[in-house]
């Protein structure tokens, strides 16, 4: 693109100091047609571009003119180069270009920031893969990523939770990634913007049509407001129990969908009262009776009695299969 066609040759003049059009444009692969276009393009914005004829002639930057990011700050640099999540950058086809960008940015800055910045790198790696989940197959992922570039419609048979497919004529707004999964973002024919997770989608298809963004749409903005909504319509089951020290930092990795609400202080008799919120009460009784005689529940006593019940269903049931 023309933009980052300028960038390269400003870096270009700054690295090798005159260089031809024709070299220019052998380099960047255009036709030196373009190279003066360019010339033209950057002459206007006020970078001092010299033109010199002849045969030892070229093109060059005024003397001691360097591009630099001026007005940025230590911390803003570094901010632009901490390591972004590999995982992602990979699925997007973009691990590659991502260095090479970073690459240049560090090429752009002045030299007292320049071994600061390399050195973030060697500080700070982003991974947002699990230790052990298998990565998800996403078959129509790329299909879906050139949709959204092109502004082309999809048509798509998505699984919903329930495990019907549905037939989806859908304009392609972005792609987000949370945690390990990647969820389409699309708005419908009738207009409403709605999510759909990219494993779920069995097919993809581009259409011949396609549409105009709307133009006020953010999409962070709009999946900022989404997550909202979608955690406030969550089923919450709240729980008031009693545990013992030794499964306090258990108690958020036992591989459960749980939250803790409130941790309080160590009772006389050494246990310690805690909150916790499920989905659902089936959720709450699997979970706590996991964790047999650790947990205690205060509330609400029918939880109690009813694990307690299955207990005993447990009990029985090996007795009976000796």
């Amino acid at each position: 693109m023309r933009g980052d066609r300028l960038i390269s040759i400003l870096l270009l003049l700054q690295t090798h100091g005159q260089m031809t059009a024709k070299q220019l444009a052998e380099r960047l692969e255009v036709s030196e047609r373009t190279i003066y276009r360019d010339m033209d393009a950057l002459s206007g914005t006020g970078i001092p571009i010299m033109a010199e004829r002849g045969t030892n002639g070229g093109w060059s930057l005024l003397e001691n003119y360097q591009t630099k990011l001026t007005g940025l700050k230590e911390t803003e640099i570094h901010s632009l180069l901490v390591s972004p999540a590999i995982q992602v950058l990979e699925d997007l086809g973009l691990s590659h270009t991502s260095e090479d960008a970073r690459n240049k940015l560090i090429a752009s800055l002045p030299s007292i920031y320049r071994e600061n910045a390399k050195d973030v790198w060697n500080r700070i790696h982003i991974d947002t893969s699990s230790w052990r989940k298998p990565k998800e197959k996403m078959a129509v992922f790329d299909v879906t990523k050139q949709a959204i570039w092109k502004d082309t419609k999809l048509n798509i048979l998505y699984q919903r939770a329930d495990g019907e497919v549905m037939e989806y004529l859908v304009a392609p707004l972005g792609l987000v990634a949370k945690g390990e999964n990647w969820y389409l973002v699309a708005s419908k024919e009738n207009g409403k913007v709605r999510n759909y997770r990219i494993t779920r989608i069995q097919e993809a298809a581009p259409v011949s049509e396609t549409f105009t963004r709307p133009k006020q749409f953010s999409l962070a903005q709009y999946w900022r407001d989404s997550t909202k909504a979608f955690v406030q319509k969550l089923p919450s089951y709240e729980v008031n129990i009693l545990v013992t020290a030794s499964i306090l930092p258990r108690l958020q990795f036992s591989g459960r969908f749980v939250r803790i609400i409130e941790i309080g202080n160590s009772e006389k008799d050494g246990w310690i009262p805690v909150t916790l919120s499920f989905d659902t009460e089936e959720e709450a009784k699997g979970y706590i009776l996991g964790f047999a005689d650790q947990i205690k529940v205060r509330k609400p006593k029918e939880l109690h009695h009813k694990i307690l019940k299955m207990a005993a269903t447990t009990v029985a049931f090996y007795q009976s299969d000796r």
